[in-house]
């Protein structure tokens, strides 16, 4: 045994920092004249894989000697360094043995984990339709099984003083960045928090901004976003118990990029870009046009269409940026709604309350039916977003236009998508400016994602 503290203090010391607790196991077994005493957590630990590694073999074999020649030739056994570092190691669901006054880890962790389901959040239509799952070895054979390289290498480690939530890091050694590699394992190293539990926490502790609107890391579910962004010379990030990947350096180009334009025609995943981005425009500035339109500058539209608002408003009691918040908001409810919602009943109440709320506040007169038509474009159009981190972020960033051109009209609007390429301009994802069309990287072969 490493080190000089006594293997009976050890495990003393295991028991009786878990002894209240009720999933403790803790029995030593005699037999041959020998014994062995073995401490593990149930809920932790695979007690059939223990049985059968250990238990069983114990009374099978004869002199104590021969078993712990055994015990060596188990997968995942070492010996502690001391009583702190065993008695974390239960928590990682370790078994702590002791036999002839040695002290054994013998790794028997039980995860229970769903099995390798489609995804559900980044859908496509071709391509493979697997997503992570919340055990991060199981991810990363899936890495592994898409990228045959030597030069594929796995670092992992720990986040969170109390969660101790294993982490991998997964990098083409050729092709990775040495600079990024080490400042991603700086900023890790300077994560002081309790508690990691999904890949969306971890972005928020790696983003050096304290007020953050845009995402600089990207989060998927994807196996094979993880792959191809590999190949480009980026790093994923695995976070055990949940099923998302980080992927770093990402630029603002990357959230508007499905992996449908990858298995596309180069052609036909351009095209389906310029909608994404023609989506984002719509989004963002439909609901402020509306307001600047009606309420500022009437006269830029023509006659015809100016005299069609006025009359679909002509019933609204109240000014356009009231109309519009209203409507928008409703939209919001419909939206949270839909997700809280059990799944059988969600689409259908949020369908008809949608169509129902609409056509009773027409009627009504507390809105324009051209505002009905707007609310519908923009709830459609902020959906086209592949990647649901950016999509959150542009469904608050349209009522900051929509502030703007209540106060200052057109004007407001164009003074809003200045401070918005300002800001966009002065983002930066681990050293990569965040409007820079591909990400730069020292391997010269990269293939910037969408492109073949």
């Amino acid at each position: 045994m490493r080190g000089s503290i006594p293997a009976d203090d050890i495990m003393s010391s295991v028991h009786e920092t878990y002894r209240d607790n009720t999933d403790l196991e803790y029995r030593t077994l005699s037999g041959g004249g020998r014994s062995m005493t073995v401490l593990y957590l149930k809920s932790l630990c695979d007690s059939k894989k223990i049985t059968h590694s250990l238990i069983a073999p114990f009374f099978e074999r004869g002199a104590s000697g021969s078993f712990a020649g055994y015990l060596w030739s188990l997968p995942g056994v070492t010996q502690p360094f001391g009583s702190e570092q065993a008695v974390g190691q239960v928590l990682k669901g370790f078994t702590v043995i002791l036999l002839e006054e040695r002290i054994y880890l013998y790794e028997a962790a039980y995860a229970a984990t769903s099995g390798i389901s489609d995804a559900s959040v980044e859908s496509i239509v071709q391509g493979p339709a697997d997503a992570f799952n919340e055990d991060i070895d199981v991810n990363i054979n899936m890495v592994r099984r898409r990228y045959e390289s030597e030069r594929l290498k796995v670092e992992t480690g720990s986040v969170g003083r109390t969660s101790r939530t294993k982490i991998a890091l997964i990098y083409d050694t050729q092709r990775v960045d040495p600079k990024i590699l080490q400042e991603l394992k700086a900023r890790l190293g300077r994560i002081d928090v309790d508690l990691i539990q999904s890949a969306a926490q971890l972005q928020k502790q790696l983003n050096t901004q304290s007020i953050q609107l845009f995402p600089e890391l990207m989060v998927t579910e994807r196996p094979d976003r993880v792959v191809q962004n590999l190949a480009c010379g980026r790093i994923g990030v695995l976070v055990n118990t949940t099923g998302f990947a980080l992927i770093l350096p990402s630029v603002f180009d990357d959230f508007f990029t499905s992996m449908d334009d990858v298995y596309q025609f180069r052609i036909v995943g351009q095209f389906l870009k310029i909608i994404r981005y023609i989506g984002l425009f719509l989004t963002l500035t439909l609901p402020a046009f509306y307001i600047a339109f009606t309420s500022y500058n009437p006269e830029i539209l023509k006659d015809q269409l100016t005299l069609l608002i006025a009359g679909s408003r002509a019933s609204v009691p109240y000014p356009s940026f009231v109309e519009v918040l209203f409507m928008l908001l409703m939209m919001e409810f419909l939206i949270e709604a839909s997700l809280r919602l059990p799944k059988a009943v969600g689409p259908t109440a949020t369908t008809v309350g949608g169509l129902i709320l609409g056509q009773a506040a027409t009627e009504a007169g507390l809105v324009g039916n051209i505002m009905v038509i707007i609310v519908s474009a923009v709830a459609i159009s902020n959906f086209v977003i592949p990647i649901t981190m950016m999509n959150f972020s542009i469904r608050v960033l349209k009522y900051g236009f929509i502030f703007l051109a209540s106060i200052f009209g057109l004007v407001g609007i164009v003074l809003g998508f200045i401070a918005l390429v300002m800001y966009l301009s002065n983002l930066e994802s681990f050293g990569q400016p965040y409007l820079r069309i591909s990400v730069k990287l020292p391997w010269k072969d990269v293939i910037p994602l969408g492109r073949k």
